[in-house]
């Protein structure tokens, strides 16, 4: 009699083991949400400050018809075409609205204070339909990647598989998402219609060939893919040494946090050159997209940099950039890290459930 407890609780030992290796493979489906969930909460404190940057340097030097600026949602960078202020464009053009700020701080009380509170999100809707799906891409495509590579962290020779991973989902990512960001740009650029942009992109590839679809991919991935590699190198590094450490199989949300911020820092820093001269080219790109003169070539453009500015111009705007790309890294991979533990632990529960129910049976 004594042997029921006992086999009873090896039994209920085994399905735990079981559901254990069950539980670590989250689905794709989940990993999808855990990223949409990370996209969302990015997007949600990263726009405020690029709302607010947008509106000072408007205020410096206004916005004319043609003009084109960078929008940023701490996911992607989006091109922005100065509108002409007619009536129909009028309440898309918050970047427009007169005010008169002292600086960042008092831009913060002022803009809720006078226009609402949600004017700090202002542009967001439009470009999270575009930064949600291509980080949802990107973070699955990396997690796909770094398995099928059989990436190990016990394994010091393993380093380089996260940095291949990260340029494979980053360079895939932006190759799904750069002929809409175009279209996009040329809509806005424009103001033309669904039909009217569907001819104008028909007409755009008769006259340049399909890769006039993916205009200024190249820009994008000089920064991107760099940044990429460095990121999860960095991150899956600082992951493995605390894990490593403290024999555990999972990060806390903070240490989470705080990986992301020191490998985004980290690669914003080394990447900082590629960021200016993708600035640069893709406001370039954005003035010509309309018109029917041609862009210069991306060499073009650093020697010219060079040129007017020297070598330093291509380390300005440190202090902006690692002050948006910390904390858009840390809450992007603390909030995708933390999803997938919860998911991990829902399938594990329901693993468990699932095996009681068929031993009663």
């Amino acid at each position: 009699m004594a042997l029921m407890p006992v086999m009873a609780s090896d039994q209920k030992t085994e399905a735990a083991v079981a559901c254990v290796g069950k539980a670590i493979q989250i689905t794709p489906v989940q990993q999808m949400v855990s990223s949409c969930s990370g996209a969302i909460l990015t997007s949600m404190f990263v726009t405020p400050f690029d709302v607010v940057k947008i509106r000072l340097q408007a205020q410096k030097k206004p916005f004319v018809k043609g003009d084109c600026f960078l929008y940023c949602n701490g996911l992607m960078d989006h091109l922005c075409t100065c509108l002409n202020g007619n009536a129909v464009q009028k309440s898309s053009q918050w970047y427009k609205r007169p005010s008169r700020f002292a600086g960042t701080v008092d831009a913060f009380i002022k803009i809720p204070r006078n226009e609402g509170l949600l004017s700090l999100w202002s542009g967001l809707p439009p470009t999270l339909v575009m930064a949600v799906p291509a980080t949802v891409v990107y973070f699955t495509c990396y997690e796909h990647a770094k398995e099928a590579l059989g990436y190990d962290r016990r394994k010091s020779s393993d380093w380089w598989k996260p940095i291949v991973s990260g340029i494979t989902a980053r360079v895939w990512a932006t190759s799904v998402i750069s002929p809409i960001e175009m279209v996009r740009t040329k809509m806005q650029s424009e103001q033309l219609s669904y039909r009217a942009i569907m001819k104008a992109v028909v007409a755009s590839v008769e006259q340049g060939g399909i890769k006039r679809m993916w205009m200024g991919w190249g820009p994008t991935l000089l920064r991107d893919v760099p940044f990429s590699g460095l990121y999860w190198f960095g991150y899956e590094s600082v992951k493995s040494w605390v894990l490593v450490q403290h024999n555990r199989t999972e990060l806390t949300f903070t240490e989470s946090f705080l990986g992301g911020a020191i490998s985004g820092t980290t690669a914003a820093v080394i990447t900082l050159p590629f960021d200016v001269i993708k600035t640069h080219r893709q406001i370039e790109l954005g003035q010509v997209m309309g018109t029917s003169r041609r862009a210069s070539s991306t060499w073009v453009l650093i020697s010219n940099l060079y040129r007017q500015q020297g070598f330093r111009v291509l380390f300005t705007g440190l202090v902006p950039r690692i002050s948006k790309v910390a904390p858009a890294c840390a809450i992007m991979i603390s909030s995708f890290e933390y999803s997938k533990k919860l998911f991990r632990k829902m399938n594990y529960e329901k693993c468990l459930q699932t095996n009681s129910s068929q031993e009663m049976r």
